[in-house]
């Protein structure tokens, strides 16, 4: 088991920040978030998660254009801004991914199941990238404040990828935190059946 220390780094202790130390992520940095969340589980081991890290002026500005306006600054300030897109076609690389069943006849002409299986399954290679950047000493800034359309232009023009959400990471600011907010309790949002 995970030490107190290291839970708490996960997750009691991190925080969801706004306000960014000038202080640089380095391309090792995301080499090394993408090896740890790789491993993650999804369903059929699809794996469709596709990560655009941005952290050029010209590319940040790209970006900017497609943030709202209460994102501007956070994303702005951020050493780092992923766009973590889903791939459409992800099923197309499950003769790869997984080998031992025909698994890319399950979504091949399915597009419902297609777009579930990749909403659903990026999602959660979005969540393991933060706890990847959270374990090797990063912050994180979800966010969904943005044109999804004007993201798939900008970065995903002729692809099958589609923006899902957007993820500032850097070294935040905690002198800067907001209060944080609660969360329910077990009997709130959990039932034992």
């Amino acid at each position: 088991m995970l030490t107190p220390e290291n839970l708490a780094l996960l997750f009691s202790n991190a925080r969801t920040h706004n306000e960014w130390q000038n202080k640089p992520v380095s391309d090792e940095q995301l080499h090394a978030i993408y090896d740890l969340m790789k491993w993650g589980p999804t369903s059929a081991n699809c794996s469709p998660a596709r990560l655009v890290f941005v952290k050029s002026e010209a590319e940040k500005n790209k970006l900017l254009a497609c943030v709202g306006p209460g994102n501007q600054d956070k994303t702005r300030t951020a050493p780092v801004t992923v766009i973590i897109g889903m791939d459409m076609a992800f099923y197309e690389q499950l003769p790869t991914l997984f080998p031992h069943a025909d698994a890319r006849a399950w979504f091949a002409g399915n597009q419902a199941l297609i777009d579930a299986t990749a909403f659903r399954n990026s999602s959660l290679q979005g969540a393991y990238l933060m706890l990847a950047a959270r374990a090797l000493g990063l912050d994180c800034g979800p966010m969904s404040g943005f044109d999804a359309d004007q993201v798939n232009a900008a970065f995903f023009a002729g692809t099958e990828v589609k923006a899902n959400f957007i993820c500032n990471l850097g070294y935040g600011d905690a002198a800067k935190l907001f209060p944080r907010s609660p969360r329910l309790a077990f009997d709130e949002a959990c039932k034992i059946a």
